[in-house]
């Protein structure tokens, strides 16, 4: 048989321990009550980028498909000081719902695969995105030969824009014969 006493300080902290418990369970049952279990698609819930199967899906996020057999991955580093252009090319890669400015000075992984609904004759297009230790830190569209960034956002709005005119047809008044 076991005998327990609780003093008066024993039994407030036990009280405090179960009111903290009580408030954990009520805030975790309202975050789940007032999520409504809705969560939406995108690229940042990849949990971590380590293989091209990864790229793709990060990309496919964004509503671009890759070609994954045309991936290559550099190393880069980010400068410690940036100029006026590197600031312009930042605020391209925050389009995406990233920045590069925690990731001054430090080497990343930039990962390239070949866009084909975006490429053309003239140029070719590539989804690029920057990895620092299996965790997505930029993305962006380079354009070939040219060199021109574009930031993911304004390239998938374009892109839908395009594909809604595709889309609709006009027909002539001439078409319908008359009664």
């Amino acid at each position: 048989m076991f005998l327990f006493t609780v003093t008066k300080p024993g039994l407030r902290q036990a009280g405090a321990l179960a009111l903290c418990a009580v408030c954990l369970c009520g805030t975790v049952a309202a975050a789940v009550h007032f999520s409504g279990g809705a969560v939406t698609a995108s690229a940042a819930a990849v949990p971590g980028i380590e293989t091209t199967q990864d790229i793709g899906i990060y990309f496919t996020g964004y509503g671009f498909d890759t070609d994954l057999a045309s991936a290559a991955v550099d190393k880069v580093k980010i400068p410690k000081k940036w100029d006026d252009s590197f600031a312009a090319f930042n605020q391209i890669v925050q389009e995406s719902g990233l920045d590069l400015a925690d990731y001054k000075g430090k080497t990343v992984e930039k990962w390239t695969v070949l866009c084909p609904q975006l490429s053309t004759g003239d140029h070719d297009t590539y989804c690029v995105l920057l990895v620092y230790k299996a965790k997505a830190v930029g993305a962006y569209l380079l354009q070939k030969p040219s060199g021109e960034v574009t930031g993911l956002i304004t390239a998938a709005k374009a892109g839908a824009e395009a594909a809604s005119e595709e889309e609709t047809v006009e027909i002539s008044a001439d078409t319908y014969p008359e009664e």
